[in-house]
């Protein structure tokens, strides 16, 4: 199994032009810790566009769904740093899903990333995991150039929150798959061939929307407490001001 635990939240969103760099500094230096400090965080990685509409995914790998909907999480969410509020406003078209892992095959996460998210036709729903999880899914990380395919579905609804009021409202997620891989290019034929559009609506899917990213940043939990055994956030909060 290519992911840690069995729920994930999934993020995609833009931001403004001129904040980028900031964004990328406050999200590597402070946001990842505190959110991989928060009890049942195990895996967070920061994805950026090579072929997409949005600039950013971000995906948070936790232990379970109850994670997503904690009484530490909703804390964090709701009081956020000064420099978390200085960066929501700079986020544009935020789609948030907080999901199960219905389907993980293979290992590790390549540099690489296709990101699907659809979603099913009421009658076809059964169909349509069948397919992602018997055909079309289970034979990709022994392919040349891929390492790992996921299937995830929307499971809850997220909570509003201070974080949310600040950059505005998050649109919601109903399914997605993830695939990553070690050959960019590979990755990228799946969108034009195995795991396009017309293959998606054929089995059932709505609303296909599909891109190619690269890691821009991973850090785990045990990462986290191996560099700050008392806790990262606490560590970094002076760094906006340096």
């Amino acid at each position: 199994m290519g992911l840690l635990g069995t729920a994930a939240m999934i993020l995609s969103f833009d931001v403004v032009p001129e904040a980028i760099d900031e964004h990328d500094d406050w999200h590597t230096h402070e946001h990842f810790p505190e959110r991989l400090a928060i009890p049942g965080f195990l895996r967070g990685t920061r994805w950026v566009a090579d072929r997409a509409n949005t600039r950013y995914v971000v995906l948070y790998e936790v232990e379970q769904l109850a994670t997503l909907t904690s009484a530490a999480y909703l804390e964090r969410l709701n009081n956020p740093t000064p420099w978390t509020a200085k960066m929501m406003p700079h986020y544009r078209g935020m789609t948030r899903g907080f999901c199960t892992i219905a389907g993980s095959f293979g290992a590790g996460l390549g540099q690489a990333a296709l990101l699907i998210r659809f979603k099913p036709a009421e009658e076809r729903t059964d169909s349509l995991r069948e397919w992602l999880l018997s055909e079309a899914l289970p034979q990709l990380p022994s392919m040349m150039g891929l390492a790992s395919a996921h299937l995830f579905q929307s499971a809850v609804a997220p909570q509003g929150t201070s974080e949310q009021r600040i950059r505005g409202i998050d649109k919601g997620m109903d399914w997605a798959v993830l695939v990553t891989g070690y050959d960019v290019a590979r990755v990228t034929d799946l969108i034009d061939t195995r795991l396009c559009e017309a293959q998606f609506q054929r089995k059932g899917a709505t609303g296909y929307a599909g891109g190619i990213y690269r890691l821009e940043h991973s850090l785990t939990s045990a990462e986290l407490e191996a560099a700050s055994p008392v806790g990262a956030p606490a560590s970094v909060a002076g760094r906006q001001s340096q």
